[in-house]
């Protein structure tokens, strides 16, 4: 039986070419067959179809355009009457799932201040989040006497290696005061593979996770990935970015899987009070709601407040609580990528198990750095911590004295949080800005100053800072916008 290409629609080489198989005159054009026949093979099913050219072949998907083809979907192979080989893409090449996903707003805000500075523009960033200063050295020869032992060049546990896995143990306890197994913690390639591997464990398609607003830009994305769906719980600079019990009820329905939980905060600053902590982790258990705590910036705590982790506050919730870490933050490991989460024996099992088919273990390298970093003395912590502290306070000074801006003090973390809300609806500069994203991009343009707008956190209205810069640049940077907004 012959069948030739009936209907083939003017394209071009970068798009889709849709045909039909009828038993029929071929209806060409000169961006299509022109005359060339095809032929079903004999031994293809009319589900299983295959159509061959004239010449060399080359691909093209076959659509059926009505419903008379009776045909679906198929990869055949032509070639036009010119025996020009027509590469043809394929229907969608990136999946609706990733194309969903924006990218990381953090990153790009460095990227391109970066990209700026390369060209010999004098750019101040203040996206990055991570610490200017180096990897302590005991950290550093820990990580160099590993380079030498062959042990350290194979294959080692999916989950980490065991003796990492017991100091995160023992390091929990010292700085959290929660006691937890070895067996319970998973060595991850930096903190955000703790963030996905937590929620894909725990997460089914149409459970709904609370997420306090302003969040970390990627936990949204993690929850959608996983196939949930994040609500958003918005505190304002006047509540200190912290949210109510009052309001996580108010937002909980039956559908409610999880709280994400993070004190101190990133993108803010803010640190819940043990108290807040308590009372939050109490309501997280009477109604049976899983808790996801980020405690990477445990050790970054200023003033009067207090570190508490929820679990400490609240240690009837071990059963559905999970502890996410790293030491990026504390250790000034951001490019080393060694994260961790501690969860309940079945869940850390499950995530376990994802993480043996994603990556397989993290770099043994960079896991015995984490052992040294880990096991070791706090005391280069401790003088990081002062530098984070001093510049904490120039920078909300100075941050305050530009008209329209109001930056609450933060207790914990590397971050200023500024309520730039009075601004909108202004000109700078000639331009008139509506939302933090425009004022953002006329602070780049005009003052050469990276920062990050609040619509990566969650709401319009407000921008972030990081402090985790040399003095230097910091006054240099917040003087800039105070002469572009303040002119």
């Amino acid at each position: 039986m012959r069948y030739q290409l009936r209907h083939c629609p003017r394209v071009d080489r970068t798009k889709n070419l849709v045909c039909d198989l009828h038993q029929s005159p071929i209806i060409a054009n000169e961006w299509a067959l022109d005359k060339s026949e095809a032929r079903l093979d004999a031994a293809a099913q009319p589900e299983d179809v295959l159509v061959s050219g004239l010449d060399e072949p080359t691909t093209v998907l076959l659509t059926p355009l009505s419903e008379n083809c009776g045909l679906s979907r198929h990869i055949g192979e032509f070639l036009n009457e010119r025996h020009k080989p027509f590469m043809v893409e394929p229907a969608r090449r990136v999946s609706a799932r990733l194309q969903a996903i924006p990218e990381s707003a953090t990153l790009a805000i460095t990227a391109k201040a970066k990209e700026l500075k390369a060209a010999g523009e004098p750019v101040i960033g203040f996206g990055a989040g991570e610490p200017d200063f180096p990897t302590p050295d005991y950290i550093l020869e820990a990580a160099q006497a590993a380079v030498f032992d062959p042990a350290n060049h194979r294959y080692t546990p999916a989950a980490g290696l065991p003796d990492l896995r017991q100091a995160i143990a023992e390091k929990t306890l010292r700085d959290s005061g929660v006691e937890v197994e070895a067996s319970q913690v998973i060595v991850t390639n930096g903190g955000k593979q703790a963030v996905y591997n937590a929620f894909t464990a725990i997460t089914d398609p149409g459970d709904e996770i609370l997420l306090p607003a302003p969040y970390w830009t990627t936990y949204p994305e993690a929850i959608k990935l996983a196939g949930g769906t994040p609500v958003d719980v918005f505190a304002g600079a006047e509540a200190g970015y912290k949210v109510t019990v009052e309001q996580l009820e108010a937002a909980r329905t039956e559908r409610t899987k999880a709280l994400v939980f993070v004190s101190p905060s990133n993108p803010t600053g803010a640190v819940y009070t043990p108290e807040e902590t308590r009372a939050i982790g109490q309501w997280a258990l009477e109604h049976g709601i899983w808790v996801l705590t980020d405690e990477i910036y445990e050790h970054l705590i200023y003033d009067e407040a207090e570190f508490t982790s929820i679990l400490k506050a609240v240690p009837d919730l071990a059963n559905q609580t999970i502890i996410l870490n790293g030491v990026a933050k504390t250790y000034a490991m951001t490019g080393w990528r060694v994260g961790w989460m501690i969860s309940p024996a079945d869940v850390t099992k499950a995530a376990s198990t994802l993480q043996s088919h994603a990556t397989s273990n993290v770099n043994n390298i960079a896991q015995k750095a984490a052992l040294a970093a880990v096991s070791g003395p706090l005391d280069a912590v401790d003088e990081m911590r002062k530098a984070f502290d001093e510049r904490r306070k120039t920078i909300v000074e100075m941050l305050n004295d530009v008209d329209g801006f109001n930056c609450p003090m933060p207790k914990g973390a590397f971050y200023a949080y500024v309520d730039v809300t009075k601004v909108l609806g202004k000109d700078i500069d000639g331009q008139r800005v509506d939302t933090s994203a425009e004022l953002a991009a006329v602070i780049l343009e005009k003052a050469q100053v990276a920062v990050v707008p609040g619509e990566a956190f969650g709401k319009t209205g407000y921008v972030r800072l990081s402090y985790a810069l040399g003095m230097d640049d910091l006054k240099e940077g917040v003087e800039r916008i105070q002469r572009l907004i303040n002119s």
